[in-house]
């Protein structure tokens, strides 16, 4: 099968590298920035799991927009793989859907809840698939790209076209999961997400981020407030964790000691790992806050419900001047929201 990755960012590029060892057809779409190693070096891929493969250049093929992957891949019926952030879909899919034309299969491989409908806002006539990662990638140097948390299953709404795209992901190392009902999965990812802010706050890798109680503590506030907005809005969000969130938010303010001991299946972290939005914040890039927390502050507002801390995240974000904001701060600031 031939991909076409759009956004070659740490999970597209994942993807894509996957995909290319396991023999399929890979072009990527990219910031020249991130294509130019990739294009003398090769890209490597490995996982927690133990995996490592190293990718040679001519395996993939690199270009710099949608129109010129089209180009190369006419008459391929490509699979396009949309990995960039929330705040640059609609772009993203406006380009893909002049590129490529009528019935260009768009799977979403992005954060939040809002995607899809952007894309189809934009693009009526793809097909767009609604997809949701569960685990993290992070980049270790300039063409090494590595899964650092467990759980390397993906879940894919389930469509005679994404049937037809497991064998593939399996052949790659990547099972699906296909859901009849994405929206559930989104939310439940959504909520599980609400750490990406307090990680990025924090200034700290994942690992050493939640060995501080008052990091989870904010984080369990965020949760417990996007969980009552759900409920009156008649959501009941998927299980995305090993725990269902319900329990992830009791064990969350335990005493360190405790959490450790409670928390072992949640999930294996990577030292070096840390959320995008940190990554992100560091580069003074746009973030996907309004895709998380926003989310949850607009369905609240919507069903009367408000969602305070998770709006001062928001603020908090948007105001980030670079210094990190201490565990007992960032829970004083939730609370008096």
């Amino acid at each position: 099968m031939t991909f076409v990755v759009v956004g070659a960012g740490a999970i597209g590029c994942y993807f894509g590298a996957r995909l290319a060892a396991a023999g399929e057809r890979v072009v990527f779409a990219g910031r020249r920035a991130t294509l130019e190693p990739l294009e003398r070096a090769g890209l490597t891929v490995s996982d927690v799991s133990g995996f490592e493969a190293h990718v040679a250049p001519e395996r993939f093929t690199c270009v710099e927009s949608a129109r010129e992957a089209a180009e190369l891949t006419a008459g391929e019926d490509p699979i396009v793989l949309l990995a960039v952030k929330g705040p640059a879909t609609i772009t993203a899919a406006q380009e893909i859907a002049d590129a490529f034309g009528a019935g260009i299969c768009i799977v979403s491989l992005q954060n939040g809840v809002d995607n899809v409908e952007r894309i189809r806002g934009v693009a009526p006539s793809a097909d767009v698939i609604a997809g949701m990662v569960p685990f993290n990638v992070v980049w270790l140097g300039d063409a090494h790209v590595r899964r650092a948390t467990g759980g390397g299953v993906i879940y894919l709404a389930d469509t005679p076209k994404t049937r037809a795209l497991t064998d593939a992901f399996a052949r790659a190392g990547v099972p699906v999961r296909l859901e009849a009902d994405m929206l559930p999965v989104q939310w439940g990812k959504l909520l599980v997400n609400l750490n990406n802010p307090v990680n990025a706050l924090s200034g700290l890798s994942l690992r050493d981020e939640l060995a501080d109680r008052n990091y989870r503590r904010a984080w369990a506030r965020l949760i417990t407030e996007g969980l009552a907005v759900l409920h009156a809005a008649g959501i009941e969000p998927a299980k995305v964790l090993a725990i269902p969130l319900a329990t992830l938010v009791r064990l969350l303010p335990l005493p360190n000691v405790l959490f450790r001991i409670l928390a072992r299946r949640m999930a294996t972290i990577d030292p070096k790992a840390s959320s995008s939005m940190a990554d992100d914040l560091r580069r003074g890039r746009p973030t996907e806050i309004d895709d998380l927390c926003g989310a949850i502050v607009r369905l609240g507002t919507r069903v009367g419900v408000p969602a305070p801390a998770n709006a001062r995240t928001i603020e908090l974000i948007h105001s980030y001047s670079g210094t990190p904001v201490s565990g007992p701060a960032l829970l004083r600031q939730l609370r008096r929201a």
